[in-house]
């Protein structure tokens, strides 16, 4: 019998023997006889009713990630989850867009090179989970990436700060890099060459079968390793940071980096503080009251380049409390200048800066006994930016520095204003003796 049918009958029950019982107190008896005693019949116990329980249905609880996952793949793919809550936004970088959706990631590189008529357009898909349908002639990577490429220096700075040089498996050259960690690396075998620019070794970077290799363009085929690489198959994506016209706008390239590894928190986290650094020391040297006049280079093959006023260069000297000789020219590359046009602006100039592989100023009257007449040079203010070379003639400051404007600001700001920083030494110049 169903359960609560028999609690019904027993609640029938109880109630007709509570009617049909005795009364609490007993009818009197006749006279002389004794009444016997009135025993009140014993209920039946009243019967708790038992409720089936309720079962709910089984609902799937979402574990919405609060981090990037940075190894591994997603194992139970929802398409309702944003799997990218670590986000980056760019701040000082105009060369590059990232746009986010729940499981994928697009990056444009807008100005790839030079006058360039083409951009580049990367979809990073978070492993475990499906590509967009359609994405047109973007090139898909699974990220997070598990290996790397490097094919310029610049990259590995990136690499190291983001902890991720266990990921590097190979570079374009040996020859150059500073970095002591690669260098270390490569002593222990555990990197591979492929050669740059056209004359890359494809078949050794197929080889190696990396996630992703990451290059720069310059618009020529000679001197581009990219074309070959992606006819073979192989995940090239192209970093620009060099057409970048702010130092600021270089260092947040790390950014760019980081996305393919889901580490956007720690990039952001690495930019921020060196964009800290840098705008707290540009503040106190931009408001100085006397700012030196200063000029850089020195000719090439008869032509001497200068930065452009609206360069990176420039900018860095405005920042370090300078006045550049060419800030009121308007390009944001370099100017091609002869001898004689540098001399007529700069002669008297208080300061002259990367005269080339100079290590003294005997190799400046070595090479050219006009370097003598200029003012900087008599007065001995001649400064370059090759103190931290290795023994191939690799230079830390288009390394490290390209990740490290607040470092080469500190340097200029010593040279120029050193009262400002007076426990700061040197990092990347250096001062030529006679």
């Amino acid at each position: 019998m169903p359960r609560l049918l028999r609690w019904i009958t027993l609640l029938l029950l109880t109630i007709a023997l509570i009617a049909c019982g005795s009364p609490q107190t007993a009818a009197p008896s006749p006279a002389g006889v004794s009444a016997a005693p009135t025993v009140a019949p014993t209920a039946a116990p009243t019967a708790v009713p038992t409720v089936e329980p309720t079962i709910a249905p089984t609902v799937a609880v979402l574990e919405v990630p609060t981090v990037n996952l940075a190894e591994g793949c997603v194992t139970d793919y929802d398409p309702e989850i944003d799997y990218f809550p670590e986000k980056v936004s760019l701040s000082d970088s105009v060369g590059w867009t990232i746009e986010y959706f729940n499981n994928y990631k697009v990056i444009t590189v807008l100005n790839p090179w030079r006058d360039a008529d083409v951009q580049f357009r990367y979809v990073l898909v978070q492993c475990g989970t499906p590509p967009p349908d359609d994405v047109g002639d973007a090139l898909v990577i699974e990220v997070p990436v598990k290996s790397i490429v490097a094919m310029s220096t610049t990259q590995l700075p990136h690499l190291s700060e983001l902890g991720l040089l266990d990921k590097l498996v190979g570079v374009d050259s040996f020859l150059y890099i500073n970095n002591p960690d690669v260098r270390k690396k490569i002593d222990a075998g555990e990197l591979v060459e492929i050669g740059g620019g056209g004359q890359v070794n494809v078949e050794q970077a197929l080889d190696l079968q990396p996630d992703l290799i990451m290059t720069y363009g310059v618009g020529n085929p000679e001197f581009d390793a990219h074309p070959k690489l992606l006819e073979a198959g192989l995940k090239v994506v192209l970093n620009s940071e060099y057409m970048e016209t702010s130092p600021l706008g270089r260092a947040e390239w790390i950014k760019f980096t980081g996305a393919f590894f889901n580490r956007e928190a720690k990039a952001t986290e690495v930019y921020d503080t060196i964009a800290r650094r840098y705008k707290e020391m540009a503040a106190k040297a931009r408001n100085v009251a006397n700012k030196p006049t200063v000029f850089g280079g020195t000719p090439f093959r008869g032509t001497w380049y200068v930065s452009g006023g609206k360069s990176y260069v420039a900018q860095l000297l405005a920042d370090a409390g300078a006045t550049y000789l060419w800030a009121d020219d308007t390009s944001t590359g370099s100017l091609a200048l002869s001898f004689e046009e540098v001399f007529e602006r700069a002669r008297d100039a208080d300061f002259w800066l990367n005269p080339g592989m100079w290590q003294s100023l005997a190799d400046g009257k070595a090479e050219d006994e006009r370097f003598t007449q200029f003012a900087a040079f008599q007065k001995g203010n001649v400064f370059n930016n090759n103190k931290r070379l290795n023994e191939n003639g690799g230079n830390d400051y288009w390394e490290s520095g390209v990740t490290n404007p607040h470092l080469v600001l500190a340097d200029l700001i010593k040279i120029f204003h050193p009262e400002l920083l007076p426990d700061h030494e040197l990092y990347f110049y250096q001062k030529l003796e006679p």
